[in-house]
């Protein structure tokens, strides 16, 4: 498959060297500010301009949250099969699927690739489900990651709290700030950290006045969220040819299992 990649930072070029990896062309590579880009673009639409000149047949989109949403605007338009890593713009979503349905667009989004992470969210769902016949077990998440993370909390905690909120009943909001008084039983806490080089890590806690379980997901590299990239793409591409999913909508990792 060609592909092209928008965005060309450190993930960009760990995408690059999975898909070569995996056997797959990398045409073209579009980045505002990396020297080795193909392309240094100015804005989104040189971007999507260079994506359509490249003979592109698949766009992985892994750039930056201020950058996302422009992007997107001029890259599902082109309607290739289109994979976004970028987190940070859920309040554009509905915009962004319009935009698919207007079009014939048809993308893939998760806040990460990585097969492990998506292992970890069935692991956590599960053990929501147990818990939740014991009364004296709260819950909560903490994620941690290194400084340079431009958004926080991360993604993947976010998707971690939609998943517990939906197997358990008793959590029906989420608190991402600070307490500053004592929590209510229904509020559902996720806390962040960033500092130095910590590698992506989240924990889910399951506390009661007995004992504690944790379970924890932490990436050694950001390896498995790259090759993850690039199979959701030959993932969503297969799927679009069998009929498995249509055009013009966003998935995600789930409905291409």
């Amino acid at each position: 498959m060609k592909i092209a990649l928008v965005g060309f930072g450190k993930m960009g070029h760990m995408i690059k060297d999975a898909a070569v990896s995996l056997g797959h062309e990398v045409c073209v590579t579009v980045d505002s500010f990396a020297a080795d880009a193909d392309v240094k673009n100015k804005d989104a639409e040189e971007a999507a301009r260079a994506v359509k000149s490249s003979g592109a047949q698949g766009v992985i989109e892994f750039t930056h949250p201020s950058a996302v949403v422009q992007n997107l605007k001029a890259l599902v338009p082109l309607g290739l099969p289109l994979v976004v890593g970028t987190t940070g713009w859920a309040d554009s979503e509905k915009e962004i699927g319009g935009l698919c349905a207007s079009t014939g667009g048809t993308l893939v989004r998760s806040s990460n690739f990585s097969t492990g992470v998506n292992v970890f969210y069935k692991i956590v769902q599960e053990a929501v489900r147990l818990m939740n016949s014991y009364d004296e077990y709260d819950t909560a998440i903490w994620e941690a990651h290194h400084s340079q993370k431009a958004d926080s909390p991360s993604g993947t905690a976010l998707e971690i709290a939609r998943r517990v909120m939906a197997e358990n009943p008793k959590k029906t909001k989420m608190v991402v700030d600070a307490f500053h008084q004592k929590p209510d039983a229904s509020e559902l806490h996720v806390s962040s950290t960033r500092c130095g080089s910590i590698p992506g890590t989240h924990t889910v806690f399951f506390d009661s006045p007995a004992d504690t379980i944790e379970i924890t997901h932490r990436a050694r590299s950001r390896q498995g969220f790259a090759i993850g990239a690039v199979r959701a793409l030959l993932a969503l591409d297969k799927a679009l040819k069998t009929g498995k999913v249509q055009k013009g909508k966003i998935y995600s990792l789930e409905d291409l299992e």
